[in-house]
């Protein structure tokens, strides 16, 4: 199938390129193949500048991570120092130190950025 990629720059453009992807998913030819990841990566661009997802929260994070891990907060005390510092931890309160997030990073195979804001504090 010969298809031109679609520069995606308003809701048109996506839809049409949306229709494109669908097209070219469809094909056998392995020419599309290349096409169907450009437009996929036009459509990704567009998107991520519509819609930009910011970063979990601590409590968000650690939520998920309680949550992939089978845990419960009590499990989370060892990381964090005591019960009453999990619960400030998990409800915003109170941020991490860095030996929160050595251990955090170590326990859960996670990149420390995920649990430092940019001035380089751990984040709330």
């Amino acid at each position: 199938m010969r298809a031109e990629l679609i520069i995606v720059e308003n809701e048109a453009d996506h839809a049409e390129a949306m229709a494109l992807v669908d097209r070219l998913m469809g094909s056998d030819d392995p020419a599309d193949g290349a096409r169907l990841r450009a437009q996929a990566r036009l459509i990704e661009d567009y998107e991520r500048r519509l819609w930009p997802q910011a970063a979990p929260s601590v409590p968000e994070l650690l939520t998920y991570l309680m949550d992939q891990h089978g845990l419960t907060r009590a499990d989370l005390v060892p990381l964090l120092g005591g019960a009453s510092r999990v619960s400030d931890v998990m409800r915003g309160k109170t941020g991490l130190s860095m030996t929160m997030v050595r251990r955090l990073r170590q326990r859960f195979g996670i990149p420390a950025d995920l649990l430092i804001t940019g001035d380089g504090r751990a984040a709330a």
